[in-house]
């Protein structure tokens, strides 16, 4: 008797529980892949001046979102919010904030604004190609 009501127990927690199928890695946060191609400079260069020099790792994820939206849309400029660049590379919006400042003063990217409360567009500049 004491090993049906375990096993009536153990059942309903498992019931109770969350189906696996909603943690991270099983698919719930699955987007459609999408392949960008990167110029090798990216990965080579810029990472290892931003993260490792510069020590602005988020500055290096930031420019990483902001060429992936641009090359993904066939065009160097991207009109997006801070908020959705936040959430997009997991940063908080001050991090964000300090990373576009970082990557503008490097020549990385132009910020453009209609208006002081409008939303900006960033310009992905690759300093290390010619005419760009």
């Amino acid at each position: 008797m004491h090993d049906t009501a375990t096993a009536d127990t153990i059942a309903r927690r498992q019931m109770a529980r969350k189906p696996r199928n909603y943690y991270y890695g099983s698919g719930c946060h699955r987007r459609i892949a999408m392949t960008v191609p990167l110029d090798p400079y990216i990965l080579d260069t810029l990472m290892a001046d931003l993260v490792g020099h510069d020590r602005q790792p988020s500055a290096y994820l930031v420019y990483l979102a902001l060429t992936r939206r641009a090359v993904g849309a066939h065009r160097s400029q991207v009109t997006i919010a801070l908020q959705d660049i936040a959430e997009a590379t997991g940063l908080s919006k001050r991090t964000v904030q300090s990373a576009l400042a970082h990557l503008v003063y490097r020549r990385c990217l132009t910020v453009e604004r209609a208006s002081l409360t409008a939303v900006p567009t960033y310009t992905v500049l690759r300093p290390w190609r010619r005419g760009s």
